[in-house]
């Protein structure tokens, strides 16, 4: 019984028909918002998630009884557990939010597609440097709001009245949203210098600082292919290696049937 159902976990048409269920869930949850479509589709919307549950449910279970422990020592698959057990809590009156959280569903495609389980890994390995660099964002806007709060709050209380205020229209500066004809020109009217102020926070926070995450994040996708690539020298290397022991067999064999040809 174990055999058999470690092989039908592991196998990969089994594998193909879960990740048809996910993506065929998100394609009814994204109908289901659809007024006209649930109103008149409900019950069948309703009748698939119960089947789509229950076979997640089956599949959690069914590994658990395959890999035991080591179920449980894996990230991917204790995340692939929570999120079944998310579907679980029943969506009554005071849990409408995990009917919401039912969506989460779909983030088992990164754990059932290798590649995309490889670009979160990459992703996840740049965490600590982010945090660094954006403590060192954090710190830009918090200066930059305390300024602009006393320079121009009085006078412009709708974008820099408050302190959050401050950060958010900093927020708003940073992504380059409007921000010159939206916030800055108006401001100038007022205060012509104020450039000085704003064109400094622009270089620093979007020209250096999101630049610096996105390199983050470009140089560990590069790491990623990196790997692919030594993984790829590696086996054209093993496979060079089998077919000089291949040649080298053969060529003794070839000595041997000579040697022989040669006493007869």
């Amino acid at each position: 019984m174990y055999s058999i159902i470690k092989n039908l976990v592991e196998n990969l048409y089994f594998q193909y028909f879960i990740t048809a269920l996910i993506i065929i869930n998100g394609i009814t949850m994204g109908l289901d918002t659809s007024r006209e479509l649930s109103i008149s589709y409900q019950w069948l919307f309703d009748a698939f998630n119960l089947f789509v549950i229950s076979m997640f449910t089956i599949e959690i279970i069914l590994r658990i009884y395959t890999y035991r422990i080591s179920f449980f020592k894996d990230p991917w698959s204790l995340f692939d557990f929570t999120i079944v057990a998310i579907s679980l809590v029943p969506t009554g009156a005071g849990f409408e939010i995990f009917r919401v959280l039912r969506v989460l569903r779909l983030f088992r495609l990164v754990t059932i597609v290798p590649q995309m389980r490889k670009i979160i890994a990459a992703l996840l390995s740049v965490i600590p440097g982010i945090i660094s660099i954006g403590a060192l964002l954090t710190l830009f806007f918090y200066i930059f709001a305390i300024i602009s709060t006393q320079l121009f709050g009085e006078d412009f209380p709708q974008w820099f009245g408050t302190l959050g205020e401050s950060f958010f229209s900093l927020f708003q500066i940073m992504t380059l949203e409007s921000w010159s004809m939206g916030i800055v020109r108006p401001v100038m009217e007022i205060y012509p210098l104020a450039w000085i102020y704003f064109v400094p926070f622009i270089f620093l926070t979007t020209f250096i600082i999101v630049n610096l995450i996105i390199a983050l994040v470009v140089d560990a996708m590069g790491e990623l292919n990196s790997d692919k690539e030594d993984h790829v020298i590696d086996e054209i290397h093993s496979g060079d290696d089998t077919l000089q022991a291949e040649i080298s067999s053969l060529r003794d064999d070839i000595r041997e049937l000579k040697r022989i040809l040669t006493v007869k």
